[in-house]
């Protein structure tokens, strides 16, 4: 059999959903993308969740440090072009497109620093950083396009995943040894991207640049009036 067998196949989902955006990304520019920066921000990031798919299956089938490297390095190739998204999105497309190559080789080189001094700090800065600052953008910041809401859908199932990694023995005892929690994880972070592309297929320009903040403020008040 498959060693590892569930971890293995719970990464199909990235590849399938990875393929299926680079395709979107590039057929009659099916996602409206507004600019080139916004093209290569989106190509890299669904570049990388394919890479997942193959890379966390290639670490799984042979675990040890030289394997592990090839899940961890796209990961970060995703992670690195969401931030570079936001930038684009909701501060600035020249300045989110000039962030996109630096971004990309800053995460790379955390996965380097890792694989040599076997210190993963630069690469929990480059994972857990974006998990905090987008979602508060996505709150604070007006968007250029509508179903923003989206993006709290991706970071509240990214959240769950690393919930489900860190309790991987106790979900597996809870499942009678069927299911880990690492498996779960899998299928829980490929609702992220999952999430993006239905945002994608969504979305059109917002002619009312309103943040969600300012949204739920208003909501609040007709509430209390």
């Amino acid at each position: 059999g498959i060693p590892n067998t569930l971890n293995v196949l719970s990464n199909i989902p990235f590849l399938f959903v990875g393929l299926a955006g680079l395709i979107l990304c590039h057929y009659k520019n099916y996602f409206r993308l507004c600019s080139q920066g916004e093209l290569w921000s989106w190509t890299l990031f669904y570049a990388g969740v394919t890479a997942v798919g193959v890379g966390s299956s290639y670490y799984h089938l042979y675990p040890n440090d030289a394997t592990l490297v090839w899940d961890r390095l796209p990961m970060t190739i995703a992670f690195t072009s969401i931030v570079a998204i936001f930038i684009i999105e909701r501060v600035d497309d020249r300045a989110g497109t000039k962030s996109l190559a630096p971004l990309v080789i800053a995460g790379a080189l955390s996965i380097l620093y890792w694989s040599f001094f076997d210190d993963l700090r630069p690469y929990a800065v480059i994972q857990f950083v974006p998990c905090i600052v987008i979602p508060v953008m996505a709150i604070v910041i007006p968007p250029m396009y509508t179903h923003s809401s989206y993006w709290l859908w991706a970071a509240g199932f990214y959240l769950l995943a690393k919930v489900e990694e860190a309790a991987d023995k106790p979900i597996y005892r809870w499942t009678h040894d069927i299911v880990s929690g690492h498996t779960l994880k899998h299928l829980c972070a490929a609702m992220v991207p999952v999430f993006l592309t239905l945002m994608l297929a969504k979305r059109t320009i917002e002619p009312d640049r309103v943040s969600l903040l300012q949204m739920w403020k208003i909501s609040w008040r007709e509430r209390g009036s």
